[in-house]
């Protein structure tokens, strides 16, 4: 199986807010931009593993700054690191301004998708070799986030949890 980069899953939505899809006080829905950024990110993770992709956790989402009705909104996902079967999907959102044009951030998320087969067993997924410096620093982190996830479900020991100790020696 031929690694891939982080480029090659790259997708970016871009969308409209309508009156819909806000709040009273018209800014979108956090569950609306859940689900922009779930499909989002399963295009990335589709285009990574050329598999059937499931969403298996939302990891972390952070609503810095709300976005108003009638704003053009970016969502940019890449895949950020592949494990054997699941990848991370780091995601950008941006505010394009309406008048200037410059792109502002407005959000980050991390979700995490399976790759699985027509009956949905979990398949290999090709690794992911990151090229930038903000790539390797989302791969790296990577696996902190997978460890801490597992400890704190309990599907890991503290001692096995070899990225997160190293952190605090």
């Amino acid at each position: 199986m031929q690694s891939r980069t982080a480029f090659q899953s790259k997708t970016i939505v871009t969308d409209l807010v309508l009156p819909s899809e806000t709040n009273p006080i018209n800014n979108l829905f956090g569950g609306e931009l859940l689900a922009r950024m779930d499909r989002a990110a399963s295009i990335s993770a589709r285009r990574h593993s050329r598999r059937i992709v499931v969403t298996a956790s939302v990891n972390h989402v952070a609503f810095n700054r709300s976005i108003p009705l009638g704003s053009v909104v970016m969502i940019e996902a890449k895949v950020s690191r592949a494990f054997t079967s699941s990848m991370e999907v780091y995601m950008d959102v941006w505010i394009e301004d309406r008048e200037s044009g410059e792109c502002i951030k407005a959000n980050e998320a991390i979700y995490t998708f399976v790759a699985v087969d027509e009956t949905g067993r979990p398949v290999k997924v090709p690794e992911l070799v990151p090229e930038t410096k903000l790539e390797k620093q989302r791969f790296d982190a990577a696996l902190r986030r997978k460890q801490l996830s597992l400890l704190l479900a309990g599907k890991m020991k503290p001692n096995e949890a070899t990225e997160l100790k190293a952190l605090f020696e």
